[in-house]
């Protein structure tokens, strides 16, 4: 069974089922451990790829973690996600060519309802093609599970969002007094700042998505053993501890053998 959208990895925050409204509990409550969010939510972003359709209006999904015998929810937000993704791809164009990519019909349906979703956060951030060295330094190895499902090999990693923003903490406290303020500094503190809208009791999640296909033959064909060979998690960390101890050349060992991993699945969008 093939991925609807197999060049998307998500990063995702899963609050406590008492940090949502009564009504919204109810509603968690009812969808079951067991049911396949991801691959609905993927069907629905595959539509919306050919068929136009206002995603303020429609009932959204969550994906549900049972978390030490506790139950976690991570909705879909798509309609806040949508309409920032519309904001930042105008914001990255000048006005008079953004229009040349989005039809004024396609724009009415993104932006019904948008004073709504102004002040909405959305639990999920997605990247395609690639995984942000960012995103790896919020896991520890101990925090990665990796195997096999009908989809393919698969490879996600979880951690309380306490944990996680003690990481992304020391990951910008070691970018700065390498490197000083500027971009790589600013996207690690801009995630730092997400992590810090939600429940002190969330939990966070990596899931490479169908890019732990990509990963996977890659490292095959290099002779290594697959998905089990990726040491991302292991190369971030051994980056940022030369940072820390002024290290530069294991700093520089880690991140480059993070990147070049990397670079050889993003590489796959132009032959795809």
């Amino acid at each position: 069974m093939t991925r609807p959208t197999p060049y998307v990895a998500s990063l995702r925050i899963y609050e406590p089922i008492s940090a949502f409204t009564p009504a919204e509990k109810l509603r968690w409550e009812n969808i079951p451990i067991t049911a396949s969010t991801g691959r609905e939510e993927q069907d629905r972003a595959l539509r919306r790829l050919i068929i136009t359709e206002p995603p303020a209006l429609q009932a959204d999904g969550a994906h549900i973690l049972e978390w030490e015998g506790a139950r976690y929810i991570c909705p879909w937000s798509t309609a806040a996600r949508v309409w920032v993704a519309l904001e930042e791809f105008k914001n990255s164009l000048p006005r008079n060519v953004a229009k040349f990519f989005v039809s004024d019909q396609a724009e009415e349906a993104i932006t019904i309802n948008s004073e709504d979703l102004e002040d909405r956060v959305p639990h999920i951030l997605t990247e395609t093609w690639i995984i942000p060295p960012r995103w790896f330094s919020l896991f520890k190895v101990e925090d990665r599970l990796r195997g096999m499902t009908d989809d393919g090999p698969f490879s996600v990693a979880r951690t309380s969002i306490r944990n996680a923003k003690e990481r992304c903490m020391f990951t910008h406290q070691s970018v700065v007094a390498s490197f000083g303020n500027g971009p790589i500094e600013e996207e690690i503190a801009d995630l730092l700042e997400w992590m810090n809208l939600f429940h002190p009791e969330s939990i966070v999640e990596l899931d490479y998505g169908g890019l732990a296909n990509y990963l996977d033959n890659i490292l095959r064909s290099e002779g290594e053993d697959g998905l089990n060979a990726d040491t991302s998690i292991e190369d971030i960390h051994l980056s940022l501890a030369g940072l820390s101890s002024g290290d530069g050349q294991a700093a520089g060992v880690g991140y480059e053998r993070l990147i070049s991993r990397w670079r050889k699945v993003a590489a796959l969008e132009q032959s795809s």
